[in-house]
């Protein structure tokens, strides 16, 4: 297959190596697990910077399509590898608003940080350039269910001043134009740590559904990073699928 790109297309360029990467993923030379090329390699092939590969491959490897092991490579994920995607995303407070509850900030903190490895890569940004961090516990009145922490992508010019009560999404959209229409989720259970089950009230080791969640623009490109902490007995999370068939 061409290994190219079209450097005066107005295509954006980390949005034709996904294109590309796609239809590598589909080739018969790269399934069943094998390794895509190096990306030193690949990066200097293309004439793009690794940056910009990376961004790519994130994004793939958020999808479960690719897998990453460091100091190994990138390969095709295998074809049984199961990926469940909810629909119709929206907001916490939407959801609770949905439900006729009313939401409540119990903690509310924001604090500029460097970022670590996983939030620096899915950024595309390197590790010495702080970003803003923000911290919720959230619930209703009768008392706090889930912890949130989010870290955003510097170009979006959050300054820290923001009044995060109001609505997350309204804030990037209204203030700075910034539309977040694609969310990509992982869902796991984990034993609450001490730290966290302070928040939420509950004992330490308790049961926790953990939810990774990776947020981007209209234009494919990551917003936010968010790690949501929740009470097992307040969370139900809804997968709606539809199997793909041929009509007679």
């Amino acid at each position: 297959m061409e290994m190219s790109i079209d450097h005066q297309n107005p295509v954006p360029l980390h949005i034709q190596v996904e294109h590309l990467l796609r239809n590598m993923i589909r080739d018969p030379k790269y399934a069943g697990g094998q390794f895509l090329p190096n990306e030193v390699e690949l990066a200097k092939q293309l004439a793009i910077s690794r940056s910009t590969l990376r961004q790519a491959l994130n994004k793939l490897v958020y999808e479960g399509l690719l897998l990453r092991k460091k100091g190994v490579g990138t390969k095709v994920a295998e074809l049984d590898r199961i990926s469940s995607k909810a629909k119709n995303w929206i907001s916490f407070t939407q959801e609770m608003q949905a439900r006729g509850l009313k939401v409540r900030n119990f903690e509310l903190h924001v604090t500029w940080v460097l970022p670590d490895n996983d939030t620096a890569e899915f950024f595309g940004i390197t590790a010495t350039q702080k970003i803003l961090k923000l911290e919720r516990l959230r619930g209703t009145p009768d008392g706090p269910f889930v912890y949130f922490i989010s870290w955003f992508h510097p170009r979006i010019g959050l300054t820290g001043e923001e009044d995060f009560k109001r609505q997350l999404y309204e804030i990037l959209d209204k203030d700075y134009g910034v539309v977040a229409v694609l969310s990509k989720e992982e869902v796991s259970a984990k034993a609450a740590d001490k730290f966290v089950a302070g928040k939420l009230e509950i004992d330490a080791g308790s049961p926790v559904l953990f939810r990774r969640r990776f947020v981007y623009d209209k234009n494919d490109l990551p917003v936010e990073y968010n790690l949501g902490y929740y009470k097992a007995d307040s969370f139900i999370y809804t997968v709606e699928s539809r199997r793909e068939y041929n009509k007679p």
